[in-house]
């Protein structure tokens, strides 16, 4: 048989492994939490960070004469392996929890608590010496740790993002320049439109996730306004004179963080607006990265039957039946990751919605979610530009044939040669397959050198090629 010791709380006794650093509290989390079955180590940011805010309360602790300083110091010591990536398997409490994240607290307390005691040379379980609550918990609460260290994984995890999400764009730019000379039918309503170049389309890709990364590094700074020192409501009930000031400062000198304390502590416990914020900017990435995607599957269809304007590196056999076909895969996945993220916002704006009066109940939700889009995003990023975007080719030959035949490039010409010769000329080439530009050259409405000119997708724009009719020329004919 396992051994065990026996640990006790307000509701009685239970048996814990003699083995495990966590105790009663995670023991009944363990119980009565089975909904997700992912444990609180699938999301080591998140671990780290209430390492990271347990030691700086330890160290606040300490400055104020709170803690004795070897029982700081084990604290700190304690946390500091945590942080360094040691222990991760000790959080097992599922992610989904009631409690406004107490759960998750006392894991972190409980394993603190009993790495601490072990510095000391001290068996586990030695709560008279080194208390979760008494010692590790100090001048704290669920509520105000929680949602701190919380927001300092949602802020390490967007750094990730960013580290990622950076170097798509530049994937894309870089497309844009390769394709710059690559002239084809720009398209709406899935209609042939006007002349662009390929390297316009891929130049906007890029343009539109940059637009992404300001974005998210507009919130960074809400994510560093924290409400430690707050403890249950925001009144600061329990905790030290000076420990609110102390143990941001502390926090701050750990993270390397701009922190601050947020302006009203009780607004701040019961207010989860900040990550309903990032939340939203998460899925307008999502949402504009899902529609790139579309496009690229949409501009590889084919091989042979569908648009066929750019060729995906392939990636793997795409069928079991059908010998040869390859699949955009990795477009498709990034496609799935998108998804999940707007569902994921859909959770945590209920999430938000319905927290009542002075706590949100539902932040493990909404910081599971949060964490978990990120994570996919990141993953997605960095899939996408390496097995998708970075060997990216252009049918060339098929795209300069397309766009010669489009009737598109008519509209180029109406401030030149009129509304009605262009209309005209576009349902010529439209009956007889010619190109347009021959028509408009063979109508005399227009020299080759100007049609040429026009009808280039390069040119400033508002130019106007002078010269363009010949004279005596009617530009309405």
């Amino acid at each position: 048989m396992t051994a065990v010791r026996i640990e006790c709380d307000s509701l009685g006794a239970l048996p814990v492994p003699a083995d495990a650093y966590w105790g009663v509290h995670t023991a009944r989390a363990l119980e009565n939490f089975r909904a997700s079955g992912i444990p609180l180590a699938a999301h080591p940011v998140l671990v780290r960070s209430l390492a990271t805010v347990k030691r700086a309360a330890a160290r606040a602790n300490g400055e104020l004469g709170v803690l004795e300083p070897g029982i700081a110091s084990a604290i700190e010591a304690a946390c500091e392996a945590i942080e360094e990536g040691r222990h991760h398997q000790q959080f097992p409490v599922d992610v989904i929890q009631g409690g406004a994240g107490t759960s998750t607290n006392m894991n972190a307390n409980e394993v603190i608590a009993n790495l601490a005691l072990e510095r000391l040379g001290l068996e586990r379980g030695r709560y008279d010496v080194v208390s979760p609550l008494d010692h590790v918990n100090r001048c704290q609460s669920t509520n105000d740790v929680y949602p701190t260290a919380l927001r300092l994984a949602v802020s390490r995890s967007l750094d990730g993002l960013l580290g990622e999400l950076g170097p798509l764009t530049e994937a894309f730019a870089a497309k844009g320049t390769e394709f710059a000379q690559v002239v084809k039918v720009g398209r709406t309503q899935l209609q042939d439109a006007v002349p662009m170049t390929l390297g316009q389309e891929f130049a906007a890709f890029g343009v539109t996730l940059a637009e992404d990364v300001a974005r998210i590094r507009q919130t960074l700074p809400l994510l560093h306004e924290v409400s430690l020192g707050a403890t249950a409501i925001g009144t600061g009930i329990t905790a030290e004179p000076g420990y609110a000031e102390a143990a941001v400062r502390h926090l701050a000198t750990l993270t390397g963080l701009e922190l601050k304390p947020a302006a009203d502590l009780i607004e701040a416990t019961s207010d989860t607006g900040v990550f309903l914020l990032v939340s939203g900017v998460l899925k307008r990435l999502a949402v504009k990265l899902s529609k790139i995607c579309n496009d690229l599957r949409l501009l590889s269809s084919g091989p042979r039957s569908g648009l066929a304007e750019i060729v995906l590196p392939p990636r793997q056999a795409g069928s079991s039946i059908m010998p040869g076909k390859v699949n955009p895969v990795m477009p498709e996945m990034v496609n799935q990751i998108c998804y999940a993220v707007a569902g994921a916002d859909v959770s945590i704006t209920m999430a938000a919605e319905n927290g009542q009066l002075q706590l949100n109940a539902f932040e493990p939700l909404i910081g599971h979610l949060l964490l978990t889009s990120v994570q996919w995003l990141t993953r997605g990023c960095a899939a996408l530009r390496t097995h998708c975007v970075a060997g990216i080719g252009a049918n060339q030959e098929r795209l300069a044939r397309q766009a010669a035949r489009s009737v598109g490039s008519a509209t180029a010409l109406t401030p030149h040669i009129g509304y009605a010769a262009a209309a005209r000329i576009a349902r010529q080439a439209l009956e007889t397959g010619t190109d347009v530009a021959d028509l408009v050259v063979r109508a005399g409405l227009l020299d080759p050198e100007t049609v040429r000119d026009l009808l280039s997708p390069g040119r400033p724009n508002g130019s106007a090629a002078t010269g363009g009719c010949r004279p005596g020329t009617d530009r309405t004919a």
